[in-house]
């Protein structure tokens, strides 16, 4: 991906303008201008004022009535190629509004490759590192790229081969295990959940190791679920749920991605990165619903839908890391549709029993204005997870409201 934000200009950068909505525009032609085509500084707006040779003399941005810097993801789509400059912007609006603008010129073309026509670039704001916000974008194109790219060309073996290719990077360590020696190694649960898939889509438990000879500095654990392709298992989902499940291994995507700028920041910490990399294929080998598993924390779980499978890979996986005795663990994945329609696309949950943590997390969401939302974790629904034959099953049982 070229870069979107750059150190300087080659010629000219054109001004970009940001103007509150019903605010007087001062240069005279400009204002004509923006009057004669009905710019009024609405959020979102995009008007670009034409100078004497023809090109662009200035763009006007609407702000609206309060103005949100990430509005700029929209405006490497929207402006012709050439330079820009962000004009009267704070400091912290700017650093904001150039990182959305690196975002937003994110592109997945790789089955279909478009013609070079140029872009837009933005000369990076005065004070914003560059350095760090390329590495941040370079992040999130990494995790992006991975969602996006069809399970096809995104199966565990690939997972293993990106993961191996940032440990190299970072020089870090890394361990795979594959297949029946995830049994043998006492990740149950992973191989259950994996072992249908064919032998070239193996079930897999990657781990990554980063600084853990420093035991001096904090250890930080970050988890992935890594469902290349969820099928549903044998209780299948309906064609419209699986049609796009190849986003299910994003919480993999999502870990390595941040393990990756950890360690390219240079963080002074101790980083694991454990991902649980599996396919919820239909075979005759399938796990089945009733099924009794094990995990790697000596608890049994009964199947009540082989559609939450990525609770059963996460206990594993979760319970390596905390062999290790983390300071601090996150784990990222797509783990319910309940929640998304609960807050929409646009808002992640978030979950924890850490009030000091949870309120860290939501602080920082508001600073760079990517916000989290807290869900509950209700101690009052916990009885709906036991079984009566095993420690505990891997989804609620159904209760006397939902049997009505």
């Amino acid at each position: 991906m070229p870069d979107a934000v750059i150190a300087s200009a080659e010629g000219h950068a054109v001004p970009i303008r940001l103007v509150a909505e019903g605010a007087e525009i001062t240069d005279s032609r400009v204002a004509a201008w923006a009057k004669a085509n009905g710019f009024k500084g609405a959020r979102g707006e995009l008007l670009a004022a034409p100078g004497d040779d023809g090109g662009v003399q200035a763009v006007l941005w609407g702000a609206g009535e309060a103005f949100d810097p990430m509005t700029a993801r929209a405006l490497p789509t929207r402006l012709p190629a050439g330079d820009y400059a962000f004009e009267g912007l704070e400091d912290g609006d700017a650093a904001l509004a150039a990182l959305a603008f690196a975002l937003g010129a994110y592109r997945f073309d790789r089955y279909k490759p478009k013609k070079d026509k140029g872009a837009a670039r933005l000369v990076a704001p005065g004070g914003v590192d560059l350095d760090d916000l390329t590495r941040i974008v370079a992040a999130a194109a990494l995790a992006r790229e991975m969602v996006d790219t069809p399970a096809a060309d995104m199966g565990p073996l690939q997972i293993e081969t990106i993961a191996r290719e940032i440990a190299e990077e970072s020089g870090a360590a890394i361990t795979v295990t594959t297949g029946d020696a995830l049994l043998e190694t006492n990740y149950p649960a992973v191989h259950a959940v994996g072992r249908a898939a064919t032998a070239l889509r193996a079930p897999r438990l990657i781990e990554i190791g980063w600084n853990l000879d420093k035991a001096d500095l904090p250890l930080v654990a970050l988890v992935g679920k890594g469902v290349v392709f969820d099928t549903g298992g044998l209780d299948i989902k309906p064609a419209a749920g699986m049609r796009n499940m190849k986003k299910d291994m994003g919480g993999s995507a999502h870990a390595l991605a941040l393990g990756r700028l950890v360690m390219q920041a240079g963080l002074k910490v101790r980083l694991v990165v454990l991902v649980a990399a599996v396919e919820n294929a239909i075979s005759a080998d399938a796990f089945r619903p009733g099924d009794i598993l094990s995990t790697r924390a000596g608890l049994t779980v009964e199947v009540g839908n082989t559609d939450a499978e990525g609770r059963l890979v996460l206990a594993d996986a979760l319970a390596r890391a905390g062999e290790h005795q983390p300071d601090l663990t996150l784990d990222f994945a797509t783990l319910t549709g309940a929640a998304r329609i609960a807050l929409g696309p646009e808002l992640p949950p978030v979950y924890t029993d850490d009030e000091a943590l949870a309120a860290d997390l939501l602080d920082a969401a508001r600073r760079v204005r990517d916000p989290l939302w807290r869900m509950p974790l209700w101690p009052g629904y916990r009885d709906s997870l036991n079984s009566e034959m095993a420690d505990l099953r891997n989804d609620s049982a159904p209760g006397p409201r939902q049997d009505r």
